[in-house]
């Protein structure tokens, strides 16, 4: 199954619902669901923003649907979807792309290694949701 890591908060902010469009500067041409991977070290400006103290790091926290890829052509269509992204007050970069998200679950933190882009993890029987052994 495939992973995508994300810094904390973010991970804990999609898999609570409440960010429902991952923002990236690059393409994809995925679609379906996908494991959430909170990466080693949080942005700790981010935390602070969100009022977290502590958040699951190195591990897979949850899981998501990639329904469609938005593409920002002007700032105000990035602004509109601010309440869906969370960026950062005045950010925007003309590449960005909005990863629409729909189904979003957390899942027991079980540790693993992230990578960049979408990458491939040993996953298990969807009934235990568990990672294989490597």
């Amino acid at each position: 199954m495939k992973a995508l890591s994300l810094k904390q908060p973010w991970a804990e902010l999609v898999v609570s619902g409440r960010k429902t469009i991952e923002l990236r500067n690059w393409e994809t041409k995925f679609r379906g669901e996908f494991l959430i991977h909170a990466s080693k070290s949080p942005n700790k400006k981010a935390m602070e923003r969100f009022c977290f103290k502590e958040l699951p790091l190195g591990c897979i926290v949850g899981k998501a649907t990639l329904v469609s890829v938005k593409h920002y052509k002007t700032i105000d269509e990035f602004n509109a979807d601010a309440e869906k992204h969370f960026a950062t007050p005045g950010w925007y970069d003309e590449k960005a792309k909005g990863f629409v998200l729909k189904n979003a679950s957390r899942l027991e933190p079980q540790p693993l290694k992230g990578q960049l882009n979408f990458f491939e993890v040993p996953w298990n029987d969807q009934r235990t949701q568990k990672l294989t052994e490597y």
